[in-house]
């Protein structure tokens, strides 16, 4: 049997104009700001209308470490969005959007796959309504005007060895990670070394994730800090000059996205930091637009919950004082059977025995989930390969956890396939049983709060750091940025910063390589390992196979 591939289904799809979808949630046309019919943004006026309506029940989807057999969590996302639907339950979906450097290399897409995807796809994929192209503008205005700056005279006496502003491009470009500008003569500038990072690692995209409104966007802004004096003082954005124009360019940006999923239900994708680089979460002003407007919303945290939950809780709802109310934790049978030591090629055999050995990985995500305080449930996401006997080995497995597991088939079958996880879902979100708590308190020290993470969510036995980055996280506690949380940049594969390292490994190091003050954002970026803030492409990358077909229409995209 052949199964139509996301980009067929997407394309059949019949979707509903945007007006139609607002009006689900109450929003009148006259706030909708479209492009084209199938997508628009919602007014400020209207957010701010909405902000004295009682918030309803937030649940966070996230994965177990992600692996080459997929584990679907942005599918269940929005799969369980439509179940929730389904079943009655007035229902947003919350997502990010899609970066162009992981949709042509190896990741692909982020709209769901099967009958569980969010449209239009290939839009949404692509350019979208253009936010992350003014993020990439606002960031790159302010790294020509640092130059610019030094050039006509330096009168804030910058210490050009000390600029710690790159420039970011939305796109996977290993040889643009160390650069040198300013070459060709004196009137091109000041020749000096710097770099690249990804739009998704910008600090500009976690601001405008974690800003309110446009007032606190020009706010944050402003403190973003970009170099420093010979006397090691800290030169502000505000300080160059570039808040108020980068403002204006992040303007429309600021505004959430509305678009609809293959069975009409409203969906907000808006924002897209990285979860391995960055804070791994969509916009707060689209969360908290989506729970004062449905009485569930169901939003994902990226890759695995060691990564995208942890920040989640940590910052994001730190930040936005935000509460789940329910973890769904995705995990697959063909992930668990490679967690256990079978080869991806092998993965379509019954081995129940691979599936036990490979069930401790998520068992460490429930365990790690449970320690905020919200209660867990596993959604397995099926795959046509999937016997009852390994299915029933992870339902074992997950109650001998404390937990659930539920087995979804929404890539298949759509909202028909997630009922049952919809119906257990709405009832713990409405039974209240939640008590949701940050790991560690703003007060820690923050090498204090890096080794809680690495202990407690890791499980590892040391962070290793040198002297010059415990002296530099010190002179931040005493400049005033000691209560911020802390980002953990490191790999997704793994609970360690090995890659390779599968399952649930104990007794490892976190080697810190450098940290980073996103005083904008306000939180501390900490690079582990090998992890890299502008990734590379794979050996064949998926701009390989994406073109368009004689009819004009794209092909490829996953």
């Amino acid at each position: 049997m052949r199964y139509l591939s996301d980009i067929e289904i997407a394309r059949a799809a019949k979707k509903q104009p945007i007006q139609v979808i607002g009006a689900k949630l109450g929003i009148d046309a006259t706030h909708l700001l479209p492009y084209g019919h199938d997508k628009a943004k919602v007014s400020q006026d209207f957010i701010n209308s909405v902000q004295g309506n009682k918030s309803g029940k937030l649940i966070l989807v996230t994965a177990i470490n992600p692996t080459p057999a997929g584990e679907g969590k942005t599918t269940t996302t929005v799969g369980l969005g439509d179940g929730l639907n389904r079943i009655g339950k007035k229902t947003a979906i919350c997502i990010r959007e899609a970066s162009l450097g992981p949709c042509f290399g190896m990741k692909g897409g982020a709209a769901g796959g099967g009958n569980a995807q969010v449209v239009p796809m290939e839009e949404m994929n692509l350019h979208f309504t253009g936010d992350f192209h003014a993020i990439t503008s606002a960031h790159n205005l302010l790294s020509a005007m640092i130059d610019n700056h030094i050039y006509w005279g330096n009168e804030l006496e910058i210490d050009e060895r000390r600029i710690v502003w790159r420039r970011v491009m939305d796109m996977n470009d290993r040889a643009l990670r160390d650069t040198v500008v300013s070459l060709g003569g004196v009137s091109n500038g000041f020749p000096r070394q710097t770099g690249f990072d990804i739009t998704v690692a910008s600090e500009v995209m976690a601001i405008l994730c974690l800003s309110t409104s446009l007032q606190d966007l020009q706010k944050r802004l402003g403190d973003i800090i970009v170099a420093y004096t010979r006397a090691r003082t800290p030169i502000y954005a505000r300080d160059i000059g570039a808040d108020g124009a980068m403002t204006v360019l992040l303007k429309d940006a600021m505004q959430p996205n509305l678009v609809q999923t293959l069975e009409n239900n409203p969906a907000f994708v808006h924002g897209g930091p990285f979860a391995n680089i960055a804070h791994g979460c969509n916009s707060v002003i689209a969360t908290n637009t989506a729970l004062k407007l449905a009485d569930y919303v169901v939003t994902e945290a990226g890759f695995g919950a060691d990564l995208g939950a942890e920040k989640f809780m940590n910052i994001k709802c730190r930040k936005a004082g935000l509460a789940p109310d329910c973890v769904v934790l995705v995990a697959t049978v063909r992930a668990m059977k490679m967690n256990g030591g079978v080869a991806k090629p092998d993965l379509g055999a019954e081995n129940v025995q691979a599936v036990k050995d490979g069930c401790p990985n998520l068992g460490r995500h429930i365990s790690n989930l449970k320690a905020f305080g919200v209660p867990v449930v596993v959604a397995i996401n099926h795959f046509v390969t999937d016997t009852d006997a390994e299915v029933d080995a992870i339902k074992a497995y997950a109650k001998s956890q404390g937990s659930e597991a539920i087995l979804c088939r929404h890539w298949e079958l759509g909202s028909a396939g997630t009922v049952d996880l919809a119906t257990r879902v709405a009832a713990i979100a409405d039974a209240g049983v939640a008590q949701f708590a940050p790991l560690y308190p703003d007060e820690m020290r923050l090498f204090d709060k890096i080794k809680t993470i690495a202990t407690r969510i890791y499980n590892a036995d040391e962070v290793l750091a040198d002297k010059k980055i415990r002296d530099q996280l010190r002179q931040w506690e005493d400049a005033g940025y000691g209560h911020f949380p802390v980002c953990m940049a490191k790999t997704q594969y793994s609970f360690s910063t090995d890659p390779n390292l599968r399952g649930a490994p104990s007794g490892h190091s976190v080697p810190i390589r450098e940290v980073r003050l996103s005083a904008g954002a306000g939180f501390i970026v900490v690079i582990c390992g090998e992890i890299m803030t502008m990734p590379g492409l794979p050996r064949n990358p998926a701009a390989l196979e994406i073109g368009l077909n004689a009819a004009g229409e794209i092909e490829g995209l996953f």
